[in-house]
């Protein structure tokens, strides 16, 4: 029994990309998937991306396609 699920994210031959932690799909395209997950907002780019598994229950997501980048959105800071 897991409380509450860890981050994790696993990449395939930049084809194949599964992501834990996942708590909201913000947008979806063919060139970017933009992901909310446990330890902050996750960009994905590429090209002909497709969502091929979205379970937020489980905090689970899988994306396909030619990946080309990963990166963290930094959080911003009120003031």
């Amino acid at each position: 029994m897991e409380e509450s699920m860890g981050h994790k994210l696993q990449l395939k031959e930049r084809e194949q990309l599964s992501v834990t932690g996942v708590t909201e799909v913000v947008s979806f395209t063919d060139t970017a998937v933009v992901l909310n997950t446990s330890l902050g907002t996750l960009i994905v780019q590429g090209r002909d991306l497709k969502l091929k598994l979205l379970s937020l229950e489980g905090g689970q997501t899988e994306v396909t396609g030619h990946i080309s980048a990963l990166v963290y959105e930094e959080p911003r800071s009120g003031g």
